[in-house]
Parts: structure tokens; C-alpha cells; sequence
């Protein structure tokens, strides 16, 4: 990939992922006044999880791909994140995401091109990198949206109006 089409990838990316940060607030404010302690399934993770999941793993997907390391692998999503309620979890969202793509449109031309080593399981330059996180980001969201109901809570819209928000 040449560093050209890796800024041109990247700001697509950066753009889409942009424009999907209101989306995924929305989804975590959603999940307000629900019963967080909700999974489908003993082997799911539960509302809160989900929500710190997200909010935490997003910016430091992000933030790897910014320094060029996918170092650890283990993101803190204990209580020790502070993410207590939708309303934390929504607060650093808001507060990392959009700063961690920052750092990402900031990069090189040159750097962007460069490939990081995914955890030994693939070398990829960052726009790869930023289209993974992406998907990770929508299915986990995803998963948010399809236990909202279940918790007592209304499904925002999300790529258009849900059922609840006509």
C-alpha cells in the first residue's frame, strides 16, 4: 500500500468511524435505567460488560494503531475503569474515541502505510487495522442493541428508525 492510498483509506475510515460515534452513544445511553446485569447466555458477557467492552476497547484499538504496537491485549474493563452506568460508559466514549482518532488522522502519510504486527496473527498497515476495528466496534454495539429490550429498555434508531423510536 502507498502512503497516498493509505491517507486516503485512513480518512475514509477515520469519517466512517466518526460518524458512527453519536450511533454508539446512542446505544449505550440506551441501555439506562435497564437491568445491566442482563446476558442471553451464562457464556455472554452482560450489559455493563458490553458497555465497558466499547467504551474501553475502541480507544485503545484505536490508540494501538496510533502507536504503531498492539502491546498487552488486555484492556481494563473491571470496575477499576470507572464505567459504572451507561452514563459513564457513554462520558468515555465520548471523551477517548473522537482523541484516539485524532492521534490516527495526525499520523504520516508514510506511517500509516507502515504494517503493525497484530498480536503475531497478521501484519497489516493501519487503514486494514481501522476497518477491523470497525466491525469489532458494530457487532459489539450490535450485541448491546439486541439485549436492550430484554433489559426494559427502548432500542434507539440506529441505522434508520428501530420500533421503538417511531
Amino acid at each position: 500500500m502507498s502512503p497516498q492510498e493509505a491517507r486516503g483509506l485512513t480518512e475514509y475510515f477515520c469519517a466512517d468511524l466518526q460518524q458512527e460515534i453519536p450511533t454508539t452513544v446512542r446505544v449505550i445511553e440506551a441501555a439506562t435505567g435497564g437491568n445491566l446485569e442482563y446476558a442471553p447466555d451464562a457464556k455472554s458477557k452482560n450489559a455493563l460488560a458490553l458497555i465497558r467492552h466499547v467504551a474501553v476497547v475502541d480507544a485503545w484499538f484505536l490508540n494501538s494503531i496510533a502507536d504503531g504496537a498492539f502491546v498487552g491485549g488486555n484492556s481494563n474493563e473491571s470496575d477499576a475503569c470507572g464505567i459504572m452506568t451507561p452514563a459513564d460508559g457513554a462520558a468515555k466514549y465520548n471523551e477517548t474515541v473522537p482523541a484516539a482518532l485524532a492521534r490516527i488522522r495526525g499520523l504520516s502519510d508514510e506511517k500509516l502505510a507502515e504494517e503493525i504486527d497484530f498480536f503475531g496473527m497478521m501484519k497489516a498497515p493501519a487503514p486494514v487495522l481501522l476497518g477491523i476495528m470497525e466491525k469489532h466496534s458494530v457487532h459489539h454495539r450490535g450485541q448491546l442493541s439486541a439485549y436492550l429490550r430484554a433489559m426494559g429498555c427502548k432500542v434507539p434508531g440506529i441505522y434508520g428508525p428501530s420500533g421503538d423510536s417511531q
